[in-house]
């Protein structure tokens, strides 16, 4: 083998490196994304809080949450509660995650279904726009920001979309 012949190899194997860690911090970011559900629909609430930042901020519609702290307590309320005793799911759909370096941005749907008060069935109560903001921390990547907006004719869950898509392509340029 030759020095180019091993200096064009060892760029190979580099690039290949750098690929498959993008892959797995796509993977890190979904399962961290759609580990939300199924913790918050079982009450877990410092499973759920971890997902953030210690003061990660939870800005929804309904209101703000800035720190773990308020995230855990939004959880054990006696609203959240009343959802999961009723019978609920959050569901996520696929994420378009952005990776650069140690910051992402993920932007997605979500929906709120929950049971019909006669039990005969489930309906869609919230359909949202979500943008959420990860940097990567020493136990992984963390949720640094998450915005969630209702996607009805207000327009603002449209302008969550917007901005998330425009974070997203201000990462992958920088």
């Amino acid at each position: 083998m030759t020095t180019d012949d091993r200096a064009e190899l060892e760029q190979r194997l580099h690039r290949l490196e750098e690929r498959v860690g993008l892959l797995q911090d796509h993977l890190d970011i979904t399962r961290l994304i759609y580990s939300y559900g199924p913790a918050v629909d079982t009450c877990a609430a410092d499973v759920v809080s971890d997902i953030w930042t210690a003061d990660g901020v939870y800005d929804v519609d309904t209101g703000r949450m800035d720190g773990r702290d308020a995230i855990r307590r939004m959880v054990s309320s006696e609203t959240h509660q009343g959802y999961v005793h009723g019978g609920c799911g959050h569901v996520t759909g696929p994420a378009h995650v952005t990776v650069s370096g140690d910051r992402a941005v993920a932007t997605l749907y979500s929906q709120l279904i929950t049971q019909n008060p006669t039990r005969d069935g489930f309906r869609v109560s919230r359909l949202s726009a979500n943008r959420w903001e990860l940097r990567r921390t020493d136990a992984g990547w963390r949720v640094t920001s998450r915005t969630n907006r209702l996607l009805d004719a207000e327009g603002t869950g449209r302008e969550v979309l917007a901005a998330g898509v425009a974070a997203a392509s201000q990462i992958a340029t920088s």
